[in-house]
Formats: structure tokens, C-alpha cells, sequence
């Protein structure tokens, strides 16, 4: 594993919820983030973490290969990766976000 995939390995296993995102939860700097912040504010995270991968091209390049995911954002919850703004926004109106994030 490269230093990369290691610091992405550490922050995905030591928050209950992460989100990569580009920009911050303040100001996300696309839509699918700021959608992403949306649906867990609504879901009521509490204890999130976000990483805005806009300051590091490194992590930027090293989540897609991490979750072998091609979009950003990347939402992780206990350890485990949930997916991008689409399956958050199926399982946001399905409470199967909300329902996940209860657990955490």
C-alpha cells in the first residue's frame, strides 16, 4: 500500500463518517459535494469528517483507486465505503442513509 492509500486508510478507519469532497463543508466547490453535505446534515451527522481533495492532488488521484471509484465525493461510514451523491440520494429518500448513520 502506498503512503497515500495509507493516510486515506487511517482516515476512513479512525472517523465514523467521511466524506471526500472537493472544497470544504462550508464551501463545497462543486454541486455533488454541496448535495453530499446536504443529504448528511439532513440525515444528522454528527461526527463528520470531510477531506477537501482539491488541496492535495495526491489523495485526490488516491481515493478513486482506494474505493475504485471514479466520482468524487466519496462517502465512508464506519470503516466502509457507501458510494457518491447518486447512492446517497437514493438512500436519503429511502432512510437508509439516516438509518446508517443512527448506527455510527
Amino acid at each position: 500500500m502506498s503512503d497515500v492509500q495509507q493516510r486515506i486508510d487511517e482516515l476512513v478507519k479512525s472517523n465514523p463518517v467521511v466524506l471526500f469532497m472537493k472544497g470544504t463543508a462550508q464551501f463545497p466547490m462543486c454541486g455533488f459535494s454541496g448535495r453530499a453535505i446536504q443529504l448528511l446534515k439532513a440525515s444528522g451527522a454528527t461526527q463528520l469528517k470531510t477531506v477537501n481533495v482539491l488541496e492535495d492532488e495526491e489523495v485526490r488521484q488516491g481515493i478513486k483507486d482506494y474505493a475504485q471509484w471514479p466520482t468524487i465525493p466519496q462517502l465512508y461510514v464506519n470503516g466502509e465505503f457507501v458510494g457518491g451523491s447518486d447512492i446517497m440520494t437514493e438512500m436519503y429518500e429511502s432512510g437508509e442513509l439516516q438509518q446508517l448513520l443512527a448506527k455510527g
